[in-house]
Order: structure tokens, then sequence, then C-alpha cells
């Protein structure tokens, strides 16, 4: 049967068969990872998921932890695992690759694992932070005007 290559994921896809690579689960972004970096993101995951109420789920590249709003995620990559969470605060570490303001309110820093004894303080402090401030990290509502307006007729007086 005649088959195509997704132009989003690479993969060889049959004609006619259905395909939505946007779909995707945990073992699909991790299924290529090496052990060591396997044990990172086990322990990774291991560690957020005892932060508490939460849901974690995949999509299209990452994986995302969130509570009302995402507080962190993780993309797999072939030689370590990129991170980014959200702060209320700006870090200033070694460790910290990149850091952008995402809204008035709300800073996402990025890092990169490759190895389970990565995921330690001060890394699972941070993302316990992001997981205790993200339900108050929140782009504040827009001011609301101050009573109503008054209509104006155009009209010229008599």
């Amino acid at each position: 049967m005649a088959t195509y290559t997704c132009y989003h994921c690479k993969e060889e896809i049959e004609e006619g068969t259905p395909h939505d690579c946007w779909t995707t689960t945990e073992e699909n972004l991790t299924r290529g990872l090496s052990e060591d970096l396997m044990d990172a993101w086990e322990r990774l995951r291991e560690t957020a998921a005892e932060f508490g109420d939460q849901r974690i789920y995949a999509s299209h590249k990452s994986i995302m932890f969130s509570r009302k709003s995402c507080y962190f995620f993780v993309r797999p990559q072939k030689s370590f695992l990129e991170i980014w969470f959200f702060l209320g605060r700006r870090l200033k570490d070694s460790r910290v690759r990149s850091v952008v303001e995402t809204s008035r309110v709300k800073v996402a820093h990025q890092l990169r694992i490759k190895h389970r004894d990565e995921v330690e303080s001060p890394l699972t402090d941070w993302l316990k932070e992001a997981y205790d401030v993200s339900e108050t990290l929140r782009s504040s509502p827009k001011k609301a005007t101050a009573g109503k307006r008054k209509t104006v007729s155009k009209e010229k007086p008599k």
C-alpha cells in the first residue's frame, strides 16, 4: 500500500490510515531515551507527582504538569531533558540556561538535565515552588471601568 511522510512527526503513514500526530503520549515522547535519561525522567515525574493534585499529560512534544495552569513542562531530547518551569521571580543560577518573562507575573526558566542525580535540590525546590505558586500566578485581569460611561447625544441642544 502507498505511504506518505507526515510533515509534522516525520512518520511513514499508510494512505487511508487515520493519523493525528498532535495527539501523543508520555510513552511515545520518552520511547527513545537512553537508560540514564529514562532514570532521570522517572525520578522527575515521581518527584513532581508527590507535590499533590495535578494533571500530567503529553502535548505535542512536551509533557505538561499543571494544576489550573501549567507550572512546568519537559521536552525529552536525545541527549537531555529540557525543563521549563514558571515562578513569580527571576532566578540567577548557573544551571538556568534561559529566562523568559511570559507575562507580568510569570517568569519561565529553562534548564537541562542528563542524569538522575540532577533531580535534587535546588531543582526539586524550584519545581515545588512553581507548583505552590501556580494557583496565584495568573495574569491579573484588566481593570474594570469605574462606573458606567455616559451616553452622549450627538444632537445639538435647542
